[in-house]
This record gives C-alpha cells, sequence and structure tokens, in this order.
C-alpha cells in the first residue's frame, strides 16, 4: 500500500476538519499501515438519506485502499440516544427496535459500503459488560465542564430544559468504543466532533496511542439546508429511481457542484470536469440531468436512470405526467396518512397540505381526512406522481 495523490483524496474530497492535524494523519499513512478506521451509527431510525451517505462514501473509500474497517452497530449507546444535534432528549429504543432498524439501515448501506470487506461490531459485546467500578474509571478521565460546555447543551439547560446525567455518559461510551476498536482514525459529521475527541482522550491515556477525528462535511438538502427529515428536503436511499430523479432535478443551481463532489463516487478528474463547466456557464438543466442520472445509476442502476430520466422527460417537459407508480396503503386511509407514509413525515405532510401542494385525480385538495380510495392519482408538489393501491 503506497500513499500517493490518489489515496490523498482520503484526506480531502467530503472531508472539512482532520484533528489533531492533516500532516500527521498523511505521516501515518505513509508509514503503510494498514490503520484500523470506523464509523458508528446509531440505528434509531430506519432510513439513509444522501446526507448520511457522506461519511459512508468516506468509509468506503477507506475499504478500497485496504485499510481495516469496522462498521459499529451502536445498539447499546442507542439505549440512550446521542443528543448531539439534537434540542431535547432523545426517546429510548428498545432492544427490539433498534435490531429493526439496523436491518433496513445495513440493506440501504450496502448500496455503498461493500460490507464484504468491512467488520461489523455492536458495541454492546463490550459496553455491556462494563461494572459500575469500570465506568467510575472511565468517567474520571472527562470533565461535566466540557459536556456543559456544549452550546446545545447551554442552550437547554439556559431555556430551563432538562439534560439527563445519562447523557453525560454517552461520549464516554463512544470514547470506550474507540479505545476497544484500537481505533487509528475515526469518521463522523460535525455534530460528532465532541463524541470522537473522547475517543482520542481515552486511547492516549490507556494506550499512550495518537489516533485521529476525520470530520465529514454535509450535504444541503433539496432547499439549500441541512438535510432533514423533519424538514422534508431529503434525498432518500429508499427512494424509488423517478422520485431520487425528480428530486435532484428540483435542486437549486448553486448546490450542483457540492452534489457532484459528495453525494456521487465520481473520480476527481470527472469532477473538475463537472465543475469547470458550471463556472464557464454552461446551462445548469443540462449538468443537473447528468448530476441526477449518475445518482440514480449508482444507487439504483443505469436502466433504472434512463427510466427515470425519460419519465421527467415526458412529465415536467412535455407536461405528460405518469402516475404509474404504485404506493400501497390500508384501506379507507386518509390523505395525511397516505402523503406522510410517502414523504416520511407527518409534518412536512401538514405542511404540504396547508400549502394546497397535493392533488388527488387532478384536484388540489387541503383536508387532511379527506379519503382516498384504491386507484387514486396522487400528486405531491412538483416531482411525486403515485397511483394509490390498497393493500391486499
Amino acid at each position: 500500500m503506497r500513499y500517493n495523490m490518489h489515496m490523498s483524496n482520503l484526506l480531502s474530497r467530503s472531508v472539512t476538519t482532520i484533528l489533531p492535524t492533516r500532516e500527521l494523519l498523511e505521516q501515518k499513512l505513509e508509514s503503510n499501515t494498514h490503520l484500523n478506521v470506523y464509523l458508528g451509527i446509531d440505528p434509531t431510525a430506519t432510513r439513509i438519506h444522501l446526507g448520511h451517505a457522506v461519511a459512508l462514501r468516506k468509509l468506503q473509500r477507506f475499504v478500497e485502499e485496504g485499510h481495516n474497517v469496522t462498521f459499529l452497530i451502536g445498539d447499546f449507546t442507542a439505549l440512550i440516544g446521542d443528543t448531539s444535534d439534537k434540542d431535547t432528549e432523545r426517546p429510548v429504543l428498545t432492544n427490539e427496535e433498534i435490531n429493526e432498524n439496523f436491518k433496513t439501515y445495513q440493506e440501504q448501506a450496502s448500496k455503498i459500503v461493500d460490507f464484504s470487506k468491512v467488520s461489523v461490531r455492536k458495541n454492546s459485546e463490550w459496553l455491556a459488560a462494563l461494572t459500575f467500578a469500570d465506568i467510575i474509571k472511565l468517567c474520571q478521565e472527562f470533565s461535566v465542564g466540557d459536556f456543559v460546555s456544549r452550546e446545545l447543551v447551554k442552550n437547554r439547560l439556559a431555556d430551563g430544559k432538562k439534560v439527563g446525567l445519562h447523557e453525560t455518559l454517552y461520549p464516554v461510551m463512544q470514547g470506550y468504543d474507540s479505545l476497544t476498536l484500537d481505533t487509528d482514525v475515526q469518521i463522523g459529521g460535525a455534530d460528532q466532533t465532541f463524541n470522537m475527541l473522547a475517543g482520542r482522550t481515552l486511547l492516549k491515556n490507556r494506550k499512550q496511542k495518537e489516533s485521529f477525528v476525520l470530520v465529514t462535511g454535509y450535504l444541503e438538502g433539496t432547499d439549500g439546508r441541512k438535510m432533514s427529515k423533519s424538514w422534508g428536503n431529503a434525498i432518500w436511499l429508499t427512494d424509488s429511481p423517478a422520485e431520487m430523479y425528480g428530486k435532484v432535478m428540483s435542486l437549486k443551481d448553486e448546490l450542483i457542484a457540492s452534489y457532484f463532489e459528495h453525494a456521487t463516487n465520481l473520480s476527481e478528474v470527472e469532477v473538475s470536469e463537472k465543475l469547470s463547466r458550471i463556472e464557464s456557464g454552461e446551462n445548469p438543466m443540462l449538468l443537473k440531468k447528468e448530476l441526477a442520472f449518475c445518482i440514480v445509476q449508482e444507487l439504483h442502476s443505469g436502466e433504472a436512470a434512463q427510466e427515470a430520466s425519460d419519465q421527467f422527460e415526458k412529465t415536467f417537459q412535455h407536461k405528460a405526467p405518469e402516475f404509474d407508480e404504485e404506493v400501497y396503503v390500508a384501506a379507507a386511509s386518509t390523505l395525511i396518512d397516505v402523503v406522510s407514509h410517502i414523504v416520511g413525515s407527518i409534518s412536512e405532510a401538514k405542511r404540504l397540505l396547508k400549502s394546497h401542494s397535493i392533488e388527488v385525480n387532478g384536484v388540489t385538495v387541503a383536508d387532511s381526512k379527506a379519503a382516498i380510495a384504491d386507484g387514486d392519482n396522487l400528486q405531491i408538489g412538483k416531482k411525486i406522481f403515485k397511483k394509490v393501491k390498497n393493500q391486499k
């Protein structure tokens, strides 16, 4: 394994920060050592969007370079719930919910990560075995002041919101994950930086080992804000080819470059070529079509991408929508039931209804309790067209 310009892509593309320094990690890579790399996820939800996939793509790059890669399932940490990016406590999940969530998560992540070359572990293997004395010793290496100084925690305390004592243990547990895996490189989003640094602390204190934190960037949603389920601006890996293609086509023009860089597997040369065309003033619609085709092709297939492209042309450029994608719902479902099922969020469904963005059989409907019948044609916004089918 030789460190070269090709491998330097590991430390640049989709990376915002490397701690302690990029230079030290470069030296580590130059030593031709197989590094222990891991990405941890708490299976608190059932779907992955393209924003989550940024870290998954980085993990896969380490797989391709021959490093020792672990995909860590936080089945024990999920019992507490990480609130790093939340302004309230997370709801507590059961073991059954956690296991079920991970089944669907891994199936989706397999679109990006080659699990045949990855070690999949659960942190309950070691965290459940800790004694109370073990936990006390771990906690002695951290400060409560560091935890409460975090912006979201400070805001919650200032607003009089509860901060559970158990939440202070989350970074300690994540740090112990890193220690147990003898980690060289942790991968995670910016909201995970504090937790990942706990791993560096334990590795340095317990093993006198210098480890690294690699922070990935985030991908903006279709409206330009951070991609989020609650805002209804996510492109999900579970989206059908036509939905995925249509959502990409709805992106603001200024997001095209970011998506080519962070949401595709195109080479650096290919990405540079796209960026040059953007800077030269080429029609954004042409580049966006190429982007949409590329994303659908990578996450579905070339055939699916072509079909989605053809459907988009017919639906939006020739104004002849086809309601040939079926959505199966329970009999006697209401409009809010069906729409929230499709968009993945009740709040987003309510927003769409309020903005008169939903049509049933060509008629705008805003009544959330309106009955939906088998065979109805449902249009949501400008890019989702579904034919309703009752579950049998």
